[in-house]
């Protein structure tokens, strides 16, 4: 029986406006040589004048266009962001508004840069339990939480969106294998978007903070160590048939480090974070549709991609895929 979960199509859309890093040296103290030293980043997509919900519609639209897919024709629409347009209505439900997707149900799913990992794996499962076909969607609009005077965080994080339509039909089951988690305890490393109690009840008015916090090092200690950890406890007798690792991202020396430690050749860590930047919860579906557009992977074609997610909450995950 084809009952299982497979990835049909991809898609993506970023704004058009392009800012390198000469461009931010005009605004902060940084340069193109300090940035690209540090992170790989050489320049991001900053929205002008649309929101979260409308790079994530157009990733929608292409991926009803690309397959010929009504939008009545959808179960569900999953939207992984930390940066929506509004606390309610989710920015899924705003998706599935704008392209008529009358059937579906739509929520979003906040896991920060873990989010795309976390809502396909959600997916996998609500085809696996009776939904037919539906959207996973990571987007993001970055450039309205960071703060444009920190140096620090503003040069890291850019603007876009990808997804993927998923349907039933899979001969083979789409996760091969998973893990999911999370350590709360070290909530603080990222935040973004604190909002305290304004009511005239509240005992304390603490002041709200929109803006996007990060400890740099603590986040890259995290990653290398804890998360590589688990990668490995994970993948420990499937590393040698990994085609390609798609990891969020964040940092190349992070996936510098990660690939010496797990003794995988770095070349099989694809990256376009030189172009990007980090766009958090879209970083990944960013990589995979890039990846499926060059040849470089092949739906239908039973290679076996590694996806992982990692950052605020914390959070981290990582898939091992059959595509």
């Amino acid at each position: 029986m084809e009952n299982y979960a497979r990835i049909t199509a991809t898609a993506s859309y970023v704004p058009k406006l392009v800012v390198t890093n000469d461009d931010l040296a005009q605004i902060m103290d940084t340069s193109d040589e300090w940035i690209v030293s540090r992170t790989g980043i050489k320049e991001r997509r900053i929205a002008t004048d649309q929101n979260t919900s409308d790079l994530c519609t157009e990733v929608a639209k292409q991926l009803l266009a690309n397959t010929g897919t009504t939008a009545e024709e959808l179960d569900f629409i999953l939207v992984a962001t930390m940066s929506p347009d509004y606390l309610s209505p989710s920015t899924a439900c705003i998706v599935q508004g704008n392209i008529g997707a009358t059937e579906a149900f739509a929520f979003d799913l906040s896991a920060a840069c873990s989010g795309f990992v976390y809502a396909l794996s959600m997916a996998d499962k609500l085809i696996r339990t009776g939904s037919k076909k539906g959207l996973v969607i990571g987007g993001e609009v970055l450039s309205k939480v960071v703060d444009w005077q920190d140096r620090s965080t503003a040069v890291l994080f850019g603007d876009g969106a990808a997804g993927v339509l998923v349907e039933k039909g899979g001969k083979a089951p789409l996760i091969q294998k998973e893990q999911l988690a999370s350590d709360g305890t070290r909530g603080q490393a990222l935040t973004s978007g604190f909002r305290n109690n304004q009511s005239p009840f509240a005992a304390e008015l603490v002041p709200e903070s929109e803006e996007l916090t990060m400890d740099g090092r603590g986040i890259f200690d995290f990653v290398t160590r804890d998360v590589v950890r688990s990668i490995g406890k994970l993948l420990a007798d499937d590393l040698a048939d990994v085609d390609y690792f798609l990891f969020h991202q964040a940092n190349s020396r992070i996936l510098d480090k990660v690939a010496r430690k797990l003794k995988v050749p770095r070349e099989l860590f694809l990256q376009n974070m030189d172009r990007y930047g980090n766009t958090s919860g879209a970083t990944i579906p960013l990589l995979l549709d890039e990846a499926v557009a060059n040849k470089t992977l092949s739906l239908g074609s039973g290679q076996k991609v590694v996806l992982s997610g990692f950052g605020g909450g914390l959070t981290w995950g990582t898939l091992l895929v059959n595509l």
